[in-house]
C-alpha cells in the first residue's frame, strides 16, 4: 500500500476503553501524519464527546447494552442491533479503510462483524484478563490479537494472541520525586502529608464515594489528605455532602483532567479494576486496593485484580465489603512505607511501556503498508 493508510477505531463506553482508542490513533499520526482516522461510538456514550474533544472525527452507532433489569429498552435492544449494523456497513463502504480496531464497547461488536463480512482486515484490542462472548466470536476472523495478560489463550487462537499490554493515556508514566512535588502542588498539599487517591473513574463508583462519606462523617481530623475524583453523576450530591461536612484535608472532584499529577501525589489509590487503570498504575508503579465492580460482564474486573492481587502486586477489598473494610485498610496501608514500597515493586513489573507502538505496527503489517 503506497499511500498513506486509512484506519477505523470502533469502541467506547468507559475511558477504560476510549483513552487506549486515542493513545492508538495518536500513534497511527505519529508514524503516519498523513493518515486518515474516523472513530465509531455509541451515540450518548463519552466516546462521543472525548473523542472530538481529542481532535478525531467520530460516527455514532444506535446500539446500547442489555440492561440487568427488565425494561423497556430491552424489548428495543434487537432494532437497535439491527440499525446499528446497517450503518457500521454503511460507514464502511463510504470510509473505505484499510483496516479496522475494536476496542472494546458497545459499538465495537456491529462495526467489527460488518468487517468481517466484507473482508476488511481487523485487530482485536482485548483490556481484560477475562475475555467476553462478543470478542470471543470476533476473534475467529481477527488478524491479530493484542492483549494485556498472560494466559489468554483460553479464550483466543495461540497464533493470532501477541501481549502488548494496554495503551495508556499520555503522560502517565513512573512517578518521580519531582513529580510528587508538582502533584502536590498542583493540588495544593503540604509536603511530608500522606496522601490516599480515591477514584471510581470518570463516571464514579457509588461504592467508593459512600465508604469516603461515611469516614469523613466519622473523622473530624484525619493524618492523610484525601484526593477524591467522584464522578461527573455524583457531582451534585457530593458537593452538597461536602457543603455540610467541611473537611480541609479533603480535595474533592467530578473529573481530574491531570490524572498524571493525581498519580504521582498519591502514596496509596483505592480504584475500581477496570484494565486501562491497572495498565496506567502498572506504569506509575503505585500501591493499590482494588475494589472490582460486581456491574460489568463476566465479573471481568475480579479477574483483573485477581491477577495482580494473586502475585502480590496489590490488595483486593470486595465491592459488598468496602463499606466495613475500605477505608481502614488504605488508612492501615497508608502508615507501612515497606509494605507500600514491596506493592510498588511488583505492580511496576506488570506495566507495558510501549504498547501503542506494538500494536500500531501490528496494525499497519494487517493493511500491508510500513511496518
Amino acid at each position: 500500500m503506497n499511500r498513506e493508510p486509512r484506519i477505523i477505531i470502533s469502541g467506547g463506553g468507559t475511558g477504560g476503553h476510549i483513552f487506549p482508542a486515542i493513545s492508538i490513533a495518536n500513534e497511527i499520526k505519529r508514524v503516519s501524519p498523513g493518515a486518515e482516522i474516523l472513530f465509531v461510538g455509541a451515540l450518548g456514550k463519552m466516546e462521543m464527546e472525548r473523542v472530538p474533544a481529542a481532535g478525531y472525527k467520530i460516527e455514532g452507532l444506535p446500539v446500547a447494552g442489555l440492561r440487568r433489569k427488565l425494561s423497556l429498552s430491552n424489548l428495543l435492544l434487537p432494532f437497535k442491533v439491527l440499525r446499528s449494523v446497517r450503518k457500521a456497513g454503511k460507514i464502511l463502504d463510504e470510509f473505505k479503510p484499510d483496516a479496522v480496531v475494536g476496542v472494546g464497547g458497545y459499538a465495537s461488536a456491529p462495526l467489527l462483524w460488518m468487517a468481517g463480512n466484507k473482508k476488511i482486515p481487523y485487530l482485536i484490542q482485548e483490556q481484560n484478563s477475562y475475555a467476553g462472548l462478543t470478542n470471543r466470536i470476533l476473534a475467529k476472523r481477527a488478524g491479530i490479537i493484542c492483549v494485556a495478560y498472560d494466559g489468554m489463550g483460553k479464550f483466543f487462537p495461540e497464533e493470532k494472541i501477541l501481549i502488548t499490554g494496554n495503551p495508556v493515556r499520555e503522560g502517565i508514566k513512573m512517578t518521580t520525586p519531582k513529580m510528587k512535588l508538582e502533584g502536590r502542588k498542583h493540588f495544593g498539599i503540604a509536603a511530608g502529608k500522606k496522601v490516599l487517591l480515591v477514584t471510581g473513574g470518570s463516571l464514579g463508583a457509588r461504592t467508593l464515594n459512600s465508604a469516603v462519606q461515611e469516614w469523613i462523617k466519622t473523622h473530624a481530623e484525619c493524618d492523610m489528605d484525601i484526593i477524591w475524583q467522584t464522578g461527573k453523576f455524583y457531582k451534585e450530591e457530593i458537593d452538597h455532602f461536602v457543603a455540610g461536612n467541611p473537611r480541609e484535608w479533603v480535595k474533592n472532584f467530578a473529573f481530574i483532567d491531570r490524572m498524571d499529577l493525581a498519580f504521582a501525589s498519591a502514596d496509596v489509590i483505592i480504584t475500581r479494576a477496570g484494565a486501562g487503570t491497572i495498565s496506567e498504575l502498572s506504569i506509575a508503579k503505585k500501591a493499590c486496593i482494588f475494589v472490582p465492580s460486581p456491574m460489568v460482564a463476566e465479573d471481568h474486573q475480579t479477574h483483573n485484580a485477581r491477577s495482580l492481587v494473586d502475585k502480590g502486586a496489590a490488595l483486593m477489598v470486595k465491592d459488598h465489603e468496602a463499606h466495613q473494610y475500605l477505608m481502614s485498610t488504605a488508612a492501615e496501608l497508608i502508615t507501612d512505607p515497606q509494605r507500600i514500597e514491596e506493592l510498588e515493586e511488583k505492580i511496576g513489573h506488570m506495566g507495558y511501556k510501549d504498547s501503542a507502538s506494538v500494536i500500531v505496527h501490528e496494525l499497519f503489517k494487517l493493511t500491508g503498508g510500513r511496518e
